[in-house]
């Protein structure tokens, strides 16, 4: 039982660490690309495990119990801490008095970034499929069909949490193998690259109508005119 407790001390430390770090791109780098060990796993398996979870119960019965086996822990923690306090005449104070005087309110100022930085996101995605439905370049709707027929395939072998799943391990798993071998991945990118490139030039030239004429010469013709 002692054991069991001082690991969810240890935990508790763990996760206090996890409280200075600052929500930033950098930090959100860290945790991906496995700067701290400790961290990221931490994130990476709560992540996961909860996420898995959440695949085969409902989301109020996950919530439920893990919410339940936290204030299991803490309980027992507390309970702990004060019969070890009593026995060996101490006085340490309330064990989770860091976290209960954490400041988790909410600054104005970072609502509103928040915010304007959401807004500026949906207005480009917006803005993008105007561009997309409606056809302004040919070649990116051709483009932006073939991927939705892709994912008519992708739908019909996994289900919507199976692929948020696989995106959230991809994101702890994928950054660090570019990383190490990204030398070697460049070399097989920029090939697919001028591939892509070459075969999008010989369309645009077979479909005029994907060409979009270029803003000086429109001018220029427009002044001959």
């Amino acid at each position: 039982m002692a054991a069991g407790l001082e690991a969810l001390q240890g935990l508790l430390q763990s996760l206090g660490e996890l409280k200075d770090l600052p929500l930033n791109r950098e930090s959100l780098e860290s945790l991906i690309y496995w700067r701290d060990v400790k961290k990221s796993g931490i994130v990476f398996g709560a992540g996961l495990i909860t996420l898995v979870a959440i695949s085969s119960f409902s989301v109020i019965s996950v919530f439920a119990y893990l919410s339940l086996l936290a204030l299991f822990g803490t309980v027992a923690f507390r309970i702990y801490k004060s019969v070890t306090q009593a026995v060996q005449k101490t006085n340490e104070g309330h064990p989770f008095k860091e976290y209960l005087e954490l400041d988790l309110a909410l600054s104005q100022d970072k609502v509103q970034n928040i915010a304007g930085v959401a807004v500026a996101h949906i207005n480009g995605f917006t803005s993008e499929l105007r561009r997309l439905f409606l056809v302004e370049d040919i070649i990116d709707s051709i483009k932006f069909g073939v991927i939705l027929w892709v994912f008519t395939y992708v739908g019909a072998w996994f289900n919507g949490m199976t692929l948020v799943i696989l995106a959230f391990v991809s994101l702890f798993t994928l950054p660090k193998v570019y990383e190490n071998n990204k030398q070697s991945i460049d070399t097989y990118l920029d090939l697919v690259r001028s591939k892509l490139t070459e075969i999008t030039d010989k369309i645009r030239v077979a479909i005029p109508i994907g060409n979009k004429k270029p803003v000086a010469a429109a001018t220029e013709s427009d002044k001959d005119k």
